[in-house]
């Protein structure tokens, strides 16, 4: 069994608890193992409201980290103060993990390889690949990273234009800097999802009206839907290869702009980034989305 630590911002936006019960129904059907959560956007009700959700999926006890100095995103989600109210050990945000320390932990510990998906901001990876020795493990985060993850798995970029630019690299200066460490440093194989292959597939439009996600995605203003910049990134690291999942790939290396955003990519067969380009038509993926969430 393939196992994983996801980062989320679990932010504003829905289409993260899209993507989350996608993930906790394969947790529960043994198709995947999650090891922790790591959330990279700070807002009052994150952690609680993140557990309630997962204990709704009936998925507990798996760790959830956060990045407490994370505070300059913005927003306030009517749906997390609701969901909060579904949780049991995390009343506050302080009752979580440090997120870097909680990865640093997880990696230390591990027996076989793990793979990362990111479908938020990156600085929390990207700290850990900037991490030295600690109590945790005397490796760096480097080293911990080349000898325990074998992919990761990331929705950033915008990848269908030279200097395409998009929130997860570009919302601010916390972002555009851990974009552009993660894709320098970074020492593993990684596969971008970008902004433009989850901007027309419209998923979660069939849900029941009494079903908790639905009641999410209303509290955005998508009750009709919401674009699947997660939930197809998710869907990718589920299938575990990109053709599989209905993808081909462009392989090469990513830049990122620390003071734009704008993400770059120079294709180079032996290049240790990919991103991917549908090979098939929209209702492919809505229909594989929508499978796993009704």
């Amino acid at each position: 069994m393939r196992n994983f630590i996801v980062g989320t911002d679990w932010w504003t936006d829905c289409d993260d608890a899209v993507a989350l019960r996608m993930l906790a129904r394969a947790h529960r059907q043994r198709k995947i193992n999650l090891l922790g959560f790591g959330i990279n956007a700070c807002m009052e009700y994150s952690a609680a409201s993140l557990e309630g959700f997962l204990n709704l999926e009936g998925v507990s006890d798996i760790p959830i980290g956060i990045d407490m100095s994370a505070t300059d995103f913005g927003g306030n989600p009517p749906y997390q103060k609701r969901l909060a109210e579904f949780a049991c050990k995390y009343s506050s945000n302080s009752d979580a993990k440090d997120a870097v320390r909680l990865y640093r932990s997880i990696l230390a510990s591990a027996k076989k390889k793990i793979e990362i998906i990111e479908i938020g901001y990156l600085q929390v990876i990207a700290a850990v690949i900037n991490s030295g020795s600690d109590d945790i493990s005397e490796k760096t985060g480097i080293e911990l990273i080349k000898e325990k993850v074998s992919k990761i798995w990331v929705m950033a970029g915008k990848w269908d234009e030279d200097g395409g630019m998009e929130n997860n690299f570009a919302r601010n200066e916390r972002s555009r800097t851990a974009g552009d460490i993660f894709c320098r440093r970074c020492p593993i194989p990684v596969t971008f999802l970008g902004w433009e292959v989850g901007a027309d597939v419209i998923t979660g439009d069939s849900l029941q009206n009494d079903d908790f996600l639905y009641k999410a995605l209303c509290d955005h203003g998508s009750s009709h839907g919401r674009m699947s910049w997660d939930p197809m990134l998710v869907l990718m690291a589920i299938v575990g290869d990109e053709k599989k999942a209905g993808y081909d790939t462009v392989r090469g290396t990513a830049e990122v702009d620390p003071i734009t955003g704008k993400n770059y990519f120079s294709p180079d067969l032996n290049g240790k980034h990919r991103y991917v380009v549908k090979k098939k038509d929209n209702d492919y993926y809505k229909k594989c989305i929508n499978s796993l969430i009704e």
